[in-house]
């Protein structure tokens, strides 16, 4: 099959709108989740004219492209992050239209609604540390490699919780962009988490000290 030929495949298939389409960056982007018969769950963002511009693309250039150099790049540093499976863009008539498609995060789920199902509840208060300081390392591996989030909110932090293991993983790296300089990096995403969290002044310093630990740098300011 020719790129083309995939890319169109991709686009036609339909599912579930997860995120309904939204209008920004000049353009649309939305997300839907597609179930497959074998059982697999796939997330597929569609945009159409929704670009970034940069000193290297300076009319502008497909924000999926950015998203999905964010994902490689910070899979192979070790950060739990969706899975690609595919991802193309095309330019027609109507601008770039841009598709990621990505495989679910099973067991997965967002923190803020892991507390809301009662979480929380589940582990002891050393395990519960334990699993603050994991998200706090993970945002150390990303920030480090000067990468930002740049939309970071507790929603973005999903979690897997068993008897056997902790686990955390990072969604929605749209906006995500290299900085020049890891601090300013750091700076950026751990202020807006912090602003973006229900975490106590206690479990903050529980994130922030698992952070350190990789990261190096102290932020007591925060």
């Amino acid at each position: 099959m020719s790129v083309t030929g995939q890319f169109e495949q991709w686009w036609q298939r339909q599912g579930d709108w997860v995120e309904e389409p939204n209008r920004r960056r000049g353009g649309e982007s939305g997300v839907q989740r597609l179930h497959e018969e074998d059982g697999s769950v796939y997330y597929v963002k569609r945009q159409v004219g929704h670009i970034y511009r940069s000193l290297r693309y300076p009319f502008g250039c497909p924000t999926v492209l950015r998203e999905r150099k964010a994902l490689l790049d910070l899979a192979r540093r070790g950060v739990r992050v969706p899975q690609i499976v595919y991802c193309g863009t095309e330019r027609g008539a109507d601008g770039w239209r841009g598709l990621l498609v990505s495989e679910s995060l099973d067991g997965f789920q967002d923190i803020e609604s892991w507390y809301a199902a009662g979480g929380r509840e589940q582990l002891d208060a050393a395990r519960h540390d334990q699993l603050l300081q994991q998200i706090g390392a993970m945002l150390a591996r990303m920030n480090s490699a000067r990468w930002q989030h740049g939309c970071l909110y507790a929603k973005h932090v999903f979690v897997k919780v068993t008897d056997d293991a902790l686990e955390v993983a990072l969604l929605d790296l749209e906006k995500s962009r290299r900085r020049w300089t890891r601090r300013g990096a750091a700076l950026h995403d751990l202020r807006q988490l912090r602003r973006h969290s229900s975490w106590s002044a206690a479990e903050w310093q529980q994130v922030v000290y698992g952070y350190e630990k990789v990261f190096g740098s102290t932020f007591k300011r925060l």
